[in-house]
């Protein structure tokens, strides 16, 4: 089995791999690099997904990438919209040549002797094995399992007499007009498909175990438009940027420092939306903002539909399927002729490789992250790991131009190997989602590498912060070893405030 070798392999041509793809060629000219990818085209989740209405839960300004301005007005866009924001990406800096479709990695092998990685890919049209190596990996392939989503399993399932349907698997001719719909969940995806299956169905039931904090978002931007006419496009989107960056941080901010003032907010737009004939319960969750990640409702439509009574909401536990539909622990009947579990994703973490050091697996579970963006005592190798406060993207921008500045002092300084060292023992309880407390989280806590307690180890969650030390601090900073030699540690190169906070705002 002959082997190629590239100076970087990015495994996955989702939003960050194409990303890392686009830095790597402005950043780093001249060094050769390859994305190997599972399916047979680009988009990563927005390839994945077809349920009806999928869309962004960002706004497209902060989730396009820095270099390349999201156009037109649209805060939240379809998912096709989006795949082609990525495919035309790609095309205009010359990505596509460099993506092999169709490839499942399935080992990782780092080899401190030959000092570069050796990854074999089962070519799933071939039935053939491919072997590659590189001096550098990156991970880009997000945080959950493409194969099959999070499906707990329901009594009496086998009973029911009509369609049960996972969003991740959506079938492409669902007919699910005049039909009743129970979608099953309170997240991003039933907020998301429940308006938009109200349209055509003759019912649709969101039953939820507990409420989520729902936020009406205009799915046009106005302002932005306006914006946009007086200004050149790169100029608005920039400026335009810095104030969702602004407004989100702010939220944030808020939420952890002020959780009651934020709650009584929240609350109290949801009942404007709703008005008086909806029961404020459904709406009201028992923990506080951003303990779980904020859902925004494009146009208010969610609430357009319950007060059209297309749509109703049940908040209650499932007892189990019947032939009809699903029964309450109260003792409720919901009928259905199709049920969405929308019940989440399957964490998975580096498209289930289990990459190896020098023969001896990485449990990932007893190992910390550095900056958010390598795997202590992992050498060569980056994992691009987006936002979860805020759009992906932010993160996965200026965590690509680390890992840049890293391969290019490596280069002017004539070192081989780099690896993040935890001499200092930091592991922290904290997964690399930080103190998110999902259920897809918490299920998933046995498969991801943890935060540290303090310094580097410790994920920021603050873009602010992110954009100090991921473009800014020396890449010398004591924490990390080239070539078996342990930096120097240095503080930060006297920059002043202003110019960190600058480029956060509006581009380096």
């Amino acid at each position: 089995m002959s082997e190629q070798h590239f100076d970087v392999l990015i495994i996955g041509a989702g939003v960050s791999g194409i990303g890392m793809a686009c830095h790597l060629k402005r950043e780093c000219s001249g060094k050769t690099f390859a994305i190997l990818e599972r399916r047979q085209s680009l988009g990563g989740t927005w390839d994945l997904f077809r349920y009806p209405g999928i869309r962004s839960d960002s706004d497209m300004f902060t989730f396009g990438y820095n270099f390349r301005p999201w156009t037109g007005g649209k805060v939240l866009a379809d998912g096709a919209s989006i795949k082609n924001y990525v495919s035309e990406t790609a095309q205009e800096h010359g990505i596509g040549q460099h993506i092999r479709y169709g490839l499942a990695v399935k080992t990782a092998d780092w080899s401190s002797v030959d000092k570069r990685w050796k990854l074999t890919a089962l070519n799933e049209t071939t039935g053939k094995t491919e072997s590659y190596t590189a001096s550098f990996m990156i991970g880009c392939t997000g945080y959950y399992n493409y194969d099959q989503g999070y499906k707990p399993d329901f009594p009496g399932e086998a009973d029911f007499k009509g369609q049960v349907v996972h969003p991740q698997h959506w079938p492409e001719n669902l007919n699910y007009t005049g039909k009743k719909v129970v979608v099953i969940g309170s997240g991003a995806t039933a907020i998301t498909l429940v308006p938009t299956l109200a349209e055509k169905s003759e019912h649709v039931t969101m039953l939820q175990r507990s409420p989520t904090y729902l936020m009406p978002l205009p799915s046009i931007d106005k302002v932005t438009l306006g914006v946009q006419k007086v200004l050149p496009a790169k100029a608005a989107y920039r400026l335009t940027r810095a104030r969702n960056i602004t407004v989100a941080r702010l939220l944030y901010q808020r939420s952890r420092k002020n959780p009651k003032f934020l709650r009584r907010l929240f609350l109290g737009v949801i009942k404007r939306q709703v008005g008086d004939q909806t029961d404020m319960r459904h709406f009201t969750p028992d923990y506080n903002p951003w303990d779980q990640r904020l859902c925004v409702v494009k146009d208010g439509d969610l609430f357009g539909a319950l007060k059209a009574g297309k749509a109703s909401m049940a908040t209650d536990h499932i007892e189990r399927f019947t032939e009809t539909g699903i029964r309450l622990k109260s003792g409720e009947h919901l009928d259905a002729d199709i049920i969405v579990p929308a019940t989440g994703l399957d964490i998975q973490m580096l498209g289930g490789i289990k990459p190896k050091v020098d023969g001896q697996e990485v449990v990932l579970k007893h190992k910390v992250v550095y900056k958010n963006v390598m795997v202590e005592g992992v050498p060569n190798a980056g994992m691009i790991f987006g936002y979860t406060n805020i759009s992906w993207t932010l993160k996965a921008d200026i965590a690509s131009e680390y890992l840049c500045r890293l391969i290019n002092y490596m280069d002017q300084h004539k070192v081989r190997v780099a690896v993040a060292k935890d001499y200092e023992n930091s592991l922290g309880e904290d997964t690399v989602m930080g103190a998110l407390d999902a259920g897809y989280v918490k299920r998933a806590a046995d498969r991801l590498p943890r935060q540290g307690t303090h310094g580097p180890w410790k994920a920021a969650q603050n873009y602010l912060a992110d954009v100090k030390v991921l473009r800014f601090d020396p890449i010398e900073d004591g924490y990390i070893e080239f070539d078996g030699r342990k930096s120097k540690a240095r503080g930060s190169e006297p920059r002043g405030f202003l110019r960190p906070l600058r480029s956060a705002l509006f581009g380096s």
